[in-house]
């Protein structure tokens, strides 16, 4: 696995600082999911494998500490831990935690890419991690998120370019809704009433494919008041 090829879970309650943080590491050749507090974090890897998570330690709720401390007894995934600055004790409980490295906020994106690569380079390559896939399962619907491929038992399912790249979006943030004026914006769409109502033609033709009865869609969600949400099993 190269560090490009990693596949990075973001948690942080900041959203002004979670999506700079997600923009900056996606073009920089990383796949990024990101998360908004430990929950949302604990339901994200219930069904993702990441190959580092990156941490916010303060958080309402259950912090990252106490996550660190948790995802331990399951989780070998490395973590890198974002502190205050001169927040010596967290940065120390941390490590003890079982974190493998921490960042004190504020910080040059750089530098947290540079940390990321070494965190990665350490990390021991087996057949294993080589050759894992990162699926969602959609009921019989298969969903590839490196190869962005999607299948039916042996059978490819053939998506469009704007499926292809809905799919990409909605399965970096399982389980979150996203917004239509959002998905215009990532699709890079001019921003508008008639470039929403094109995507809710392209998402009704993407139900079609991974739905069993598209009119009740399981998979592809639509959230009152949100937007659309992948659900994957």
């Amino acid at each position: 696995m190269s560090d490009m090829d990693a596949h990075l879970l973001i948690v942080d309650d900041d959203e002004r600082i979670r999506d700079l943080l997600k923009k900056f590491l996606m073009r920089s050749g990383f796949l990024v999911t990101a998360a908004r507090d430990a929950a949302h974090a604990r339901r994200v890897l219930s069904g993702l494998d990441f190959d580092l998570i990156v941490l916010d330690v303060m958080m309402p709720g259950e912090d990252g500490v106490s996550l660190t401390r948790a995802l331990r007894e399951t989780h070998a995934t490395p973590i890198l831990l974002l502190t205050a600055k001169g927040e010596t004790e967290h940065r120390i409980a941390g490590l003890e935690a079982g974190a493998d490295d921490y960042l004190a906020k504020p910080f040059e994106p750089k530098e947290l890419l540079l940390r990321i690569n070494a965190i990665l380079r350490r990390m021991p390559e087996t057949p294993a991690q080589e050759t894992a896939a990162k699926i969602l399962n959609l009921g019989p619907i298969r969903y590839d998120i490196e190869r962005g491929e999607m299948w039916q038992g042996e059978n490819p399912v053939r998506l469009t370019a704007t499926e292809s790249q809905l799919m990409k979006i909605f399965s970096a943030q399982p389980g979150e809704p996203i917004s239509r004026a959002k998905l215009v914006e990532d699709l890079g769409r001019d921003k508008g009433q008639a470039q929403e109502r094109a995507v809710d033609v392209q998402i009704t033709r993407l139900r079609r494919k991974i739905e069993q009865d598209p009119k009740q869609p399981r998979y592809l969600q639509t959230v009152r008041g949100a937007g659309y949400m992948l659900a994957p099993d």
